[in-house]
């Protein structure tokens, strides 16, 4: 994997030597696993880890060129934030359609809601398949869309310490949503996703803060992100 992103180094450029290049690559690999790892414990649709950890490794490049200097100890923060972006923007190039779906997106969490009050429980695919007149697969492309439109408003929420992030006319419905969604967590939830995503702290290092156990936490992380996103998916 790692020869994978060294052949694609030259896209960046050569503006540092190739043994340097290397030494990076091979240094902050745990890096490029963590933010790949961190990014699909968010998405449910389709996700390939190992596609995500090579346009990782080409992010952690283009961070150490630009970053202008030998790495310190404030590389690696700077770093992964621009391991994620690229990350993000691959997942939005493959997955992404904002303006185009916008409408049908609106329309299918609307008639998923509709259809939840109806039957009582969650439609399945075929079912809004048919009231939609699409495919199931058109089903799945527009879920995939919301939950895209809400992690990446989540990852810009939480990067932006909380405040809504500038935003388009049109998406400041989705920034407010997302504030009232996160405030209305717990102050344990709200810490909890303040220093694994703005703070980047590791989930052990976030049990002794909480004064849980390693494992409490993974729970608890993972509950709060799966009612975020569905809270999102189904406000947008």
């Amino acid at each position: 994997m790692i020869d994978s992103a060294w052949d694609m180094q030259h896209e960046f450029g050569t503006s540092a030597p190739a043994t340097s290049e290397q030494t990076i690559l091979t240094r902050y690999l745990p890096l490029v696993k963590r933010a790949a790892s961190h990014l699909r414990s968010q998405v449910t649709a389709a996700f390939d880890q190992e596609d995500m950890e090579q346009v990782g490794m080409m992010g952690l490049l283009e961070a150490w060129r630009r970053y202008g200097s030998e790495p310190d100890a404030q590389f690696e923060s700077y770093a992964f934030k621009r391991i994620r972006g690229a990350m993000l923007d691959e997942l939005r190039r493959l997955d992404w359609r904002p303006r185009q779906l916008r409408q049908q997106v609106h329309g299918h969490n609307q008639m998923q809601r509709e259809l939840h009050n109806r039957l009582g429980r969650v439609p399945t695919e075929q079912e809004l398949a048919q009231a939609l007149d699409c495919s199931v697969d058109e089903v799945r492309q527009l879920a995939y869309a919301s939950q895209a439109e809400a992690l990446q408003s989540l990852e810009d929420w939480l990067e932006n310490g909380g405040r809504a992030p500038a935003a388009e006319s049109d998406d400041t419905d989705l920034a407010m949503t997302i504030s009232k969604v996160l405030k209305s967590l717990d102050k344990r939830e709200q810490l909890l996703l303040s220093l694994y995503y703005q703070h980047e702290l590791n989930m052990k290092e976030i049990a002794l803060v909480l004064g849980l156990t390693e494992s409490r936490v993974c729970q608890l992380h993972k509950q709060c992100v799966l009612q975020l996103k569905q809270r999102l998916v189904d406000s947008i």
